[in-house]
């Protein structure tokens, strides 16, 4: 594998992180929401990356990070008795969203370090390649 091609492998795992920092931060930003129809409660949504092996042709294998598709969880909502809530149900009830910012916070910050290496191995390409230029003078 050339060395250029490290770039191209670090920007789309850059490009994954930053879609998985925008579901996260959705997330925080609709943790706690509620609503009386559970339909219309706000649900934690995860980013999907597929495996090198189902993503990619022959030629591109093993070269980039593909973004699968977001999918919402499966978790159970929670139901609070709240009959003086403006968006409770007939019974008095509201659906609270079932995003865990325990959670989130910790998938920020992992995606946000992976943001980081990302950059280091850019950098650290680019000294590379201007070393590997620097010998032919």
């Amino acid at each position: 594998m050339s060395l250029v091609k490290v770039f191209d492998i670090a920007g789309s795992a850059m490009n994954a992180q930053t879609v998985r920092l925008n579901v996260t931060a959705s997330n925080l930003a609709n943790a706690g929401s509620m609503h009386g129809d559970p339909a219309k409660v706000y649900r934690a949504r995860q980013p999907v990356f597929a495996g090198f092996d189902t993503a990619l042709g022959d030629e591109m294998r093993g070269s980039a990070v593909h973004l699968a598709g977001i999918v919402e969880s499966r978790a159970p909502l929670a139901v609070h008795h709240r009959p003086d809530h403006p968006d409770a149900n007939a019974d008095g009830n509201v659906y609270v969203s079932n995003v865990n910012t325990v959670e989130e916070m910790v998938n920020m910050l992992s995606a946000s370090r992976s943001y980081q290496n990302s950059i280091e191995l850019m950098n650290t390409t680019k000294d590379l390649m201007l070393q590997a230029l620097s010998l032919g003078r």
